[in-house]
């Protein structure tokens, strides 16, 4: 910056001395124009050398400083200098551009609380340094303080701003037993929050890594363009030198020729060729990341605006994952003892629906019984041991697994409604079911008509569940019978990204927990309500932290918009240069000119580049906001550990 201030005074300096006061102050245009060339040039020519010593690269700041050099020689410095100070005032805004949309995550950093309120085994609380807390404090947290770590609420209630992490505008209900996360605002009420994370393994501390991760992670277009940038610079060059000689040849003397030269440089330089696509990558990584969506680099955001599938899991992802049992059915008739024995069950899993079963003991305020010995069986249910042998439940593959029968009437009534159906048994006799049903998000339908109307080709539902529950929530959705597929094992899931995957770009989006491989498999693995969940944050290419679906059609249009402004800023850019270099070879392009072409071009892709930071992605919509507002969200939830039953009506 400073450099850059010197350069301009020394180009004001050779103005005022040159044609402002010819006379009486004429030493100041030696002077002005020593200065640009010191200041503006010696940085340029420094960074041009350490890069071809260090890494072997020929830049654009070398070409810069040729070109200056050569109008110094034939007797135009002031051309030369009005060059350097063009381009050290770009390479300025540049820097402090590109800087914005790096300091736009990095401002998270100044969320987080210094220290904490520590309560001691005695009973008393002392403040102390945030970065001293460890797994297992507890802290307590007073109306209007930020979260200092990432924990669990031991007691209290009341409404947490999360807008710092999932993007939400709109406060959430928490209650004992829900996950907090640093940086966080406690609305009301007084909470004695567990720590689970340290400051240095918190959610915010590694939205952060996550997102420079990414900004380093160069995307394919960005790795084109760099290495385009390098060969280039060196054609140039090259071709700056031919182009001396054929001036010459053709009858210019060599002050003439080497300033035709010189002017091509300037003109043929790639400056903006190569800035305009990290200056949106950039932008667009950072606005995405304040609306609460995580890209795992470029390449993630430049495939997923090249997908015209998405696939989608149904349970805890089109649907809000908080079932509710709808139906019991005791073939003994006692409805208390058969939910006794299925809670002590399901009380070793912490899958949606193992929750649902819980809350229904709840409800009815029944005893469990001792269940020991449990063992999940991925994909169709779990098993374990009470006082009087084995006992089971899951869907009907484990009926079937295990040689039961399910033809009794009231079995066949409560299997013929579109809901899910636990079945709890022991060996090859039934004991009874119970009907679980899940609602589709409040958001779900309006993302998928978003998506449709941005253009996806194909949208399609998997689930395990039966094919009416599938047929009952994709009918909610606007989904056609055909873009359901039920009955789908985890495998299965897997097998259906691929054979979407040989006929275009598929994106897939699931919970990040139970559907890791299908994630994987996809161009364009998408994890919803990842907030917390390190599993989720690992397994997919991109993150959703809340679990406000229309962030997703936000963040595909967002891709979208950045793969167009890349076009356009290439389109400007090599129009600019094309535009420069014919003026250049065949008309009297001036030196001075071909500059302020040049340098207005590489300031004006960066621009058009940064409008992606004011993306609508950092906003949320009302509708979204009042469905937030109206149902506990589910993303604060602790990840579900890898034991848990995946029935496959609850893999979906």
């Amino acid at each position: 910056m400073v450099l850059s201030q010197a350069t301009v005074l020394g180009m004001v300096l050779a103005i005022v001395g040159r044609w402002l006061f010819g006379g009486e102050l004429a030493f100041l245009d030696p002077l002005g124009l020593a200065l640009v060339y010191v200041a503006g040039g010696m940085p340029a020519a420094w960074r041009a050398l350490v890069a071809l010593w260090r890494e072997r690269i020929l830049d654009i700041d070398l070409l810069m400083v040729v070109a200056a050099i050569a109008a110094a020689v034939v007797g135009a410095p002031f051309e030369g200098a009005v060059l350097l100070t063009l381009f050290s005032i770009s390479t300025t805004l540049e820097h402090r551009a590109l800087g914005r949309a790096r300091r736009a995550i990095e401002a998270l950093m100044a969320l987080r609380p210094e220290t904490a309120l520590r309560k001691r085994t005695d009973g008393r609380v002392e403040e102390v340094p945030a970065a001293e807390l460890a797994v297992g404090d507890v802290v307590v947290l007073r109306p209007g303080a930020r979260v200092p770590a990432d924990g669990v609420i031991m007691s209290g209630r009341g409404g947490i701003d999360e807008a710092n992490i999932t993007g939400e505008s709109m406060p959430v209900s928490k209650e004992p037993g829900e996950q907090v996360f640093e940086a966080t605002v406690n609305l009301d009420g007084v909470l004695e929050v567990s720590v689970t994370r340290t400051v240095g393994d918190s959610t915010i501390a590694r939205m952060i890594l996550l997102v420079t991760e990414a900004q380093a992670a160069k995307a394919p277009s960005e790795r084109f363009s760099s290495w385009f940038g390098q060969r280039y610079t060196v054609a140039v060059l090259v071709g700056a030198m031919l182009a001396f000689a054929a001036f010459y040849w053709l009858g210019r003397d060599w002050e003439e020729a080497l300033y035709k030269a010189a002017t091509l440089l300037v003109a043929a330089s790639p400056c903006a060729i190569v800035i305009s696509v990290p200056a949106a990558i950039l932008s667009a990584l950072s606005a995405a990341a304040r609306g609460g969506v995580l890209f795992k680099g470029g390449a993630a955001l430049e495939t997923l605006a090249a997908v015209d599938t998405f696939a989608f899991d149904k349970t805890g992802t089109l649907t809000t994952g908080r079932a509710a049992v709808t139906q019991v059915v005791a073939l003994d008739g006692d409805e208390d003892r058969f939910l006794s024995l299925l809670g002590g069950l399901e009380a070793h899993s912490e899958h949606h629906i193992a929750a649902a079963i819980r809350r229904e003991v709840a409800t009815r305020d029944l005893n469990i019984a001792n269940v020991v010995d449990v063992n999940a069986r991925p994909g169709v249910g779990i098993e374990g041991f009470d006082a009087l042998g084995p006992v089971w439940a899951g869907n009907s593959y484990l009926v079937e697994e295990m040689g039961a029968r399910i033809d009794r009437p009231e079995l066949q009534k409560i299997a013929g409604n579109a809901q899910t159906v636990i079945y709890l048994g022991r060996g090859a006799t039934v004991l009874g079911a119970v009907s679980v049903a899940d609602e589709t998000r409040p958001s779900s339908a309006a993302a998928l008509a978003a998506l449709r109307d941005s253009g996806v080709r194909r949208i399609v539902m998997m689930t395990g569940d039966r094919k009416p529950v599938a047929l009952r929530i994709g009918a909610e959705l606007g989904l056609k019978p055909e873009e359901i597929h039920a009955g789908m094992l985890p495998h299965d899931k897997v097998r259906e990204v691929g054979e979407l995957a040989a006929t275009g770009k598929v994106a897939f989006v699931g919970d990040g927990v139970n559907d890791a491989a299908a994630l994987a498999r996809a161009d364009v693995g998408i994890a919803m309500g990842a907030a917390g969940s390190d599993v989720a944050l690992q397994a997919a290419d991109v993150a959703l932290l809340s679990e406000d679906m229309e962030r997703l059609a936000q963040a595909h249009r967002l891709a979208r918009r950045t793969a167009s402004i890349i076009r356009q800023n290439l389109v400007v850019a090599i129009g600019a240069m094309v535009v420069l270099v014919t003026g250049g070879l065949f008309f009297n392009l001036p030196l001075p000119l071909a500059v302020i072409g040049h340098e207005g071009g590489t300031v004006l892709v960066v621009l058009n580049g940064l409008r992606l930071l004011s993306d609508p992605i950092r906003r949320v919509t009302a509708g979204s906001a009042a469905g937030q507002l109206s149902t506990v969200v589910q993303s604060s939830a602790p990840a579900k550990p890898a034991t848990d039953h995946e029935i496959p009506e609850h893999t979906s």
